[in-house]
């Protein structure tokens, strides 16, 4: 386990990861080392090329120390996988870190990785990182490429980073960001320079708190309070805080569940001819509700997908980002009657900004009675990762929360 005093990414040099070990969640092709995306169909899968990403990252210094448990197929947000057994949340054992990119989340709670590597669909990267509490990145769609990683939803996936400190955050995305052009999804902008504004300052910046009965209903009293003492903190910071209505954002969460469930039944149909008996009984049954979606249907929720991103366009036309809770319940257990009822509410409020591939942070800010993670979600409009980093910074500078570490 790295001890605290040295859990500081270096922040400059020509290798700006030089040394720092790096977990990989099981999605991303790793030369030479065996990547199964959790799966039964992908054991012996041993890669000839890195993925781009870690392709990149090993140019920086940074340090392949081992893959991560994922979610089978990066399809379920519990990392309970029937091929290589349940990860649990270092909090409490008992618990879920959330996934699908659970196996990373964990590894930088405990200390065994500086820094990791997720995907994000769903929610996979935000959801580990809020129930786990460290920080979770998902950028803008196109702003990372997808080159070697298994993919879930060819519109929706995301690739990023899970740190413990926002700085880092900021440090991995300079690292993992940038145009590929073997890569269909990769967009072609300006580089950004994500950590030279991390410390300018919150005043006068309008932030939109949601609100509604898409953020209020079926959320744990202790997760809506510790967002609202969030925005209390920015606006100590004298940030302007407004509250806007977010129940637009339901019919993206239904819209994103049905194209991330048929994008990765088109994916995998192959497979699910051959041995569906392969797939674990969760993700069989997912598979096959998005094997069933007509043309009609899924052509709705591109509709629905346009307008909402227009929605999205016009709020951040007004406000610098957006803050709202990264899940609406704390991590729940991981057997139970209503275990796996729980555990679909995680995607709620972290599945909209798939469908709008708009950047969206997660970081601790709070814990619940039971001693749980709660997370604080910052979003903005497209490309603006630099504005969501600066936000979390300058939350993180006036909290403790980052700090704190489960016992293990």
């Amino acid at each position: 386990v790295i001890p605290p005093e040295k859990s500081d990414l270096p922040h400059n040099g020509s290798m700006p990861l030089y040394g720092i070990p790096i977990a990989v969640k099981d999605l991303y092709d790793t030369k030479g080392i065996r990547t199964t995306g959790g799966s039964k169909f992908f054991t012996d899968n041993i890669p000839n090329e890195d993925a781009f990403v870690i392709q990149k990252i090993k140019k920086s210094g940074g340090q392949i120390i081992g893959k991560t448990n994922t979610h089978e197929i990066a399809l379920g947000v519990t990392n309970n996988n029937p091929h290589f057994g349940a990860c649990k949340n270092p909090w409490d054992i008992t618990r879920t870190p959330g996934g699908s990119s659970g196996g990373s989340a964990v590894a930088v709670a405990t200390g065994m990785s500086l820094a990791a590597l997720g995907t994000d669909t769903g929610g996979s990267i935000r959801i580990p990182a809020s129930l786990c509490g460290v920080v979770g990145l998902k950028p803008t769609y196109g702003r990372v490429s997808l080159r070697g990683i298994l993919p879930l939803s060819w519109n929706l996936d995301h690739a990023g980073p899970i740190t413990r400190k926002v700085e880092d955050a900021a440090l991995m995305l300079q690292v993992m960001g940038g145009y590929d052009e073997k890569d269909p999804t990769s967009i072609k902008t300006l580089p950004g320079d994500y950590s030279s504004h991390l410390k300018d300052k919150m005043k006068e910046r309008k932030i939109a708190l949601g609100v509604g009965n898409f953020i209020e209903e079926k959320t744990d009293p202790e997760v809506l309070e510790a967002v609202r003492k969030a925005a209390k903190v920015f606006e100590e910071q004298g940030a302007i805080i407004e509250e806007v209505n977010l129940d637009f954002l339901h019919e993206a969460a239904v819209a994103n569940a049905l194209m991330l469930t048929a994008d990765g039944a088109a994916f995998h149909r192959e497979r699910m001819k051959e041995h569906i008996d392969w797939f674990g009984a969760d993700v069989r049954q997912r598979l096959e509700i998005g094997a069933g979606y007509t043309s009609t249907e899924y052509a709705l929720a591109r509709r629905t997908q346009a307008e909402v991103k227009r929605r999205c366009e016009l709020l951040f036309d007004q406000y610098d980002v957006l803050i709202l809770p990264t899940t609406p319940i704390t991590a729940p257990v991981l057997e139970g009657e209503d275990a796996l009822e729980r555990a679909k509410m995680l995607t709620r409020f972290t599945s909209p900004f798939n469908l709008t591939g708009l950047p969206a942070l997660s970081m601790p800010c709070g814990f619940s009675k039971e001693n749980l993670p709660i997370g604080l979600q910052i979003v903005s409009r497209a490309w603006n990762e630099s504005g969501v980093l600066r936000a979390g910074f300058n939350y993180q500078q006036a909290t403790e929360w980052h700090k704190l570490k489960p016992k293990i």
